[in-house]
């Protein structure tokens, strides 16, 4: 059994944050869903950024478009839509082998749209309807203009990874937006057994932040806080979806919107580089993992199953000695989340300059 199957056997879906064309060509990304690596693909502005400006596996659909007049835009949603079309047939097998619960794909609306509710809501349906796949999720950012179009999607039948949360204040606005989706579908009288959504809770970027503000004398909390901060989540989640509310929607059919834990590469050379993985392992949750990390992790992952609930007293105690210094987590969280806005901005901006090159080259 390798740790990828280890984590599966203490409820933890591994998912790959990362798609490549090169990956999908090369029969690479089928052998990990064969030999049980990966449960799913997670995608986002930075990962296309990379694919697509760091190699040539896009020059020969690339050519056609740009000769077709297409701007970067259409070019750009064109060659991603094929690449995730190609990945959610490669895990439909595993979708419906577990019951639509693993197996799927999520490609992120535009990170421009973060703080427009109608038009993330239009083009999460767009997205759903030009992909065409069940095991499809559409992300869409946990901003308060996102929260709306989060239980509209839901309550329309789309598959919603909730991305860029950082604070527990605002997973809780996250998972009531899902009840709310799941609720208006119910009204209606539509199923809610084919709908499927996780909740992606950001780890490393929180021990990046809080650690540049700790001093030498505090040195004992760094690499502490996100743990604590996902732990507390974790905790949460479980009350939420144990509650009358949630159970009346499970009789019809209503699924729960898993925890993922996202950005678990660990950013300081310091820390394990499996840390953000063997900490945050617990049934009905989800890990997507960056390549370097899925390589650490099959390598000398040692998995402790249930490790997300040892120790809540400790997490508890780490957040309110950093609440005494003075590093109130709401601020800090509010800060990660305008700044993982922008990130994905800046990435899409990027990626959309690069194929404006290679178009104008094209033609």
């Amino acid at each position: 059994m390798n740790a990828s199957q280890a984590l599966h056997a203490a409820g933890q879906s591994v998912w790959y944050d990362n798609i490549q064309r090169g990956l999908l060509d090369n029969g690479e990304l089928a052998g990990m869903i064969g030999r049980e690596e990966i449960r799913g693909v997670t995608s986002n502005p930075t990962i296309f950024m990379n694919a697509i400006t760091k190699s040539h596996d896009y020059d020969a659909g690339l050519r056609p478009l740009a000769k077709a007049g297409r701007s970067a835009e259409e070019i750009f949603w064109q060659l991603a839509i094929a690449d995730i079309q190609t990945a959610a047939d490669l895990f439909r097998p595993l979708y419906h082998q577990s019951g639509k619960g693993d197996g799927f794909v999520s490609l992120e609306v535009s990170p421009y749209l973060a703080h427009e509710t109608d038009a993330t809501l239009a083009e999460a349906r767009q997205l759903w309807q030009r992909v065409d796949r069940p095991n499809l999720m559409v992300k869409i950012p946990a901003t308060k203009a996102g929260l709306p179009a989060i239980s509209a999607a839901i309550a329309a039948g789309i598959n919603v990874n909730v991305t860029l949360i950082f604070s527990r204040s605002r997973y809780a606005e996250v998972m009531d937006a899902y009840l709310q989706g799941l609720e208006q579908r119910a009204a209606a009288g539509l199923p809610l057994d084919s709908i499927s959504s996780v909740a992606s809770f950001f780890v490393s970027r929180v021990d990046s932040k809080i650690d540049a503000r700790l001093r030498d004398q505090d040195a004992h909390l760094r690499g502490k806080a996100a743990i604590a901060n996902a732990r507390l989540a974790y905790a949460d989640f479980k009350q939420v979806f144990a509650t009358e509310r949630f159970q009346a929607l499970a009789a019809q059919g209503g699924r729960v919107q898993r925890p993922l834990w996202a950005s678990t590469g660990a950013k300081n050379p310091a820390y394990s580089d499996v840390l953000y993985v063997v900490e945050l392992v617990g049934p009905q949750t989800v890990n997507t993992m960056p390549p370097q990390t899925l390589v650490a992790l099959l390598d000398h992952g040692q998995v402790r199953p249930a490790s997300l609930e040892e120790d809540l007293d400790a997490a508890r105690q780490t957040l309110a000695e950093l609440q005494a210094l003075g590093i109130v987590m709401d601020a800090v969280t509010d800060e990660l989340e305008d700044e993982g806005v922008k990130s994905f901005a800046d990435a899409f901006t990027a990626l959309l300059a690069a194929v404006e090159t290679s178009r104008q080259a094209a033609r």
